[in-house]
């Protein structure tokens, strides 16, 4: 994709201007330094994403963000915002958001590319995307499921639980799409119909969670305490709780090097190191590649397998598993509190 940027005749001289989507968004301080290790500026990350505009867009387009704002750089203190700030341009789009609490924030929605670009200048380097479309909230249209390494456990580990997650959703007929987390884990996404809540998203993910256990117990959890998870690869079923957001792909993580959640073909899982993956070597890979993800919303898919896995497991006597503690009690959940502590009371 060709892009550019306008010079401001400014003052300071430290301003440009990004034209993108028939909005001028004003980029201040372009050459500050946001990535130690190699030297990348704010004004290269805005370019990361003007470059891989059509993939980004894929997969965060129309959708809130929760934004993690870095305001000096990968190195230096940041926060998650979900509110948007007063003021903002006119033509951003915002929509309503709620915590589990029922406290409510304007958020930013990923409208078109000027939203994302916009954003990048106030210093979000990490998109979380929710898992539905601002114009659908009540139908989660994303399974996520997350690969966790845990003490002891290294990207080895991760592939190793991905081989065995990839042959599960073939056996279900699902298609799922990898992605590094551009840090330690890996992702899976399916693209689902929209059609089902997020409470019963979660139920496939505890599903999918449960039977890779019982498969590979020496390799896999779905302990939700970490005193039980020893050193195994944890699937964070919580990921699909309602209101939850995970890291997007194509964003850049708030690391020295400049790491990116990268999308990946299932293959690539065995071939590639996610410390690889960065603002300076994706050009390359994405010419000589393309986007493994380009067919994904062409084919949402159905979330019945699971259901029925998930099913045959409450029918077996399997109770709902635990939720994070900013969660309302849930009906037929165990007991919220870690095993040790359960039997020191």
């Amino acid at each position: 994709m060709e892009f550019a940027t306008t010079v401001l005749d400014v003052a300071s001289g430290d301003e440009q201007v990004v034209e993108v989507d028939g909005h001028e968004v004003r980029v201040s301080h372009p050459g500050k330094v946001f990535f130690s290790e190699h030297g990348e500026t704010k004004l290269e990350l805005v370019e990361h994403y003007l470059r891989f505009a059509e993939p980004v867009m894929r997969t965060m387009g129309g959708r809130p963000t929760l934004m993690q704002r870095f305001p000096e750089g990968a190195g230096g203190p940041s926060f998650f915002q979900k509110r948007v700030p007063k003021d903002v341009p006119e033509w951003l789009e915002t929509t309503i958001v709620s915590t589990p609490n029922g406290t409510t924030s304007r958020a930013l929605v990923a409208a078109d590319l000027a939203h994302v670009i916009w954003a990048v200048n106030i210093g979000c380097l990490g998109f979380h995307p929710w898992p539905y479309l601002a114009a659908d909230p009540d139908h989660t249209d994303e399974l996520r499921l997350d690969l966790d390494p845990q003490p002891g456990t290294d990207f080895t580990h991760i592939r190793a639980a991905a081989v065995e997650l990839h042959a599960l959703l073939d056996e279900l007929g699902i298609v799922g799409y990898p992605k590094t987390t551009g840090n330690k884990g890996l992702h899976v996404y399916v693209r689902l119909e929209p059609r089902w809540d997020s409470y019963q998203v979660r139920w496939a993910a505890v599903a999918a969670a449960r039977e890779l256990e019982r498969r590979r117990p020496d390799l896999l959890t779905a302990a939700w305490w970490k005193e039980e998870r020893g050193e195994r690869i944890f699937l964070d079923f919580n990921q699909n709780a309602p209101h939850k957001t995970v890291f997007g792909a194509w964003s850049v993580r708030a690391r020295l090097g400049a790491q990116v959640s990268t999308p990946l073909r299932w293959d690539e899982v065995e071939e590639v190191h996610p410390d690889d993956l960065t603002l300076a070597t994706l050009p390359a890979r994405f010419e000589g590649g393309g986007d493994p993800w380009a067919e994904m919303n062409d084919h949402p898919q159905s979330l019945e397998p699971l259901l029925e896995m998930h099913e045959r497991d409450r029918a077996n006597g399997l109770m709902d598993a635990p939720w994070p503690p900013v969660y309302p009690k849930q009906p037929d959940e165990p007991p919220r509190v870690a095993p040790s502590r359960a039997k020191k009371s």
